[in-house]
């Protein structure tokens, strides 16, 4: 299964809807890992864009794992 590299952004006021923008692909962690850090480093201070590498069998479902949305987790009182 590849790793896929997307760059995520949201609207101001829209959390929940996320522009998913596909960098690359690669079949090893490392080469994604290396090419998600690439993108992060070139990118602009003032951009609200989030770098995040998927493992998935395919697009679709890559993107589906992107686009689904997470309930915060629940802090212990250890934790704060």
């Amino acid at each position: 299964m590849p790793y896929y590299v997307y760059k995520m952004s949201a609207q101001e006021g829209m959390s929940l809807v996320k522009n998913l923008e596909l960098m690359g692909q690669s079949d090893s962690f490392k080469e994604a890992k290396n090419m998600a850090r690439d993108i992060r480093h070139k990118q602009d201070g003032g951009e609200a864009v989030t770098v995040k590498v998927m493992f998935a069998d395919n697009q679709l479902m890559a993107e589906e794992q992107l686009l689904e949305h997470r309930e915060k987790p629940i802090l212990m009182e250890h934790e704060k």
